[in-house]
């Protein structure tokens, strides 16, 4: 592969990603992660894509958001023999559920589905979704119980590691 086409397809990819956090990200309707002047049309062409995706990796530090994620799980459900190995796998079962929804955040979810309609009525309707993603430089900020048999887990990255990956994304 061209070092042409590898430089395209790093600006589509990580200009897609970016795309898909800013409708992910919890944050006000004015965030300034993305600044107000790259809109769709900007991006549909490449070189105006590659300007639009340089604002972004010059962005300020104030610019960065932090993500944050909370994941669930319930004890009740757990493998285990004691209620303490129960409660250890239900802590570390939420800590997973909110990687994911970090993962989600950052790289987004792929979702196949497949309808079946036969005579104008919906027979079959299934839906997958799919999360591929390394999630580097999560912190713990809490694992709370909630009610008698759950079990909460908030993950955060902060701006700063946010800022060492887009540091590390520029240099690619």
């Amino acid at each position: 592969m061209s070092l042409i086409n590898k430089k395209n397809l790093i600006v589509g990819i990580t200009t897609c990603t970016l795309l898909l956090n800013t409708g992910c990200l919890q944050s006000t309707p004015n965030s300034n992660f993305l600044p107000n002047s790259i809109n769709a049309k900007q991006i549909n062409s490449e070189s105006d894509g590659i300007v639009a995706l340089k604002e972004v990796f010059d962005s300020s530090v104030e610019k960065i958001p932090t993500l944050s994620a909370v994941g669930y799980a319930v004890v009740s459900s757990q493998p285990g023999r004691t209620d303490a190995q129960k409660r250890l796998m239900a802590i570390r079962s939420a800590r997973m559920a909110a990687m994911r929804e970090l993962a989600e955040q950052i790289h987004g979810i792929q979702v196949d589905s497949n309808t079946t309609v036969i005579d104008l009525m919906v027979q079959n309707d299934t839906f997958r979704a799919v999360v591929k993603g390394i999630i580097r430089g999560a912190k713990t900020v809490r694992i709370n119980p909630t009610g008698v048999d759950t079990y909460e887990t908030v993950l955060e990255i902060d701006k700063d590691m946010m800022l060492m990956m887009l540091k590390s994304a520029r240099r690619t």
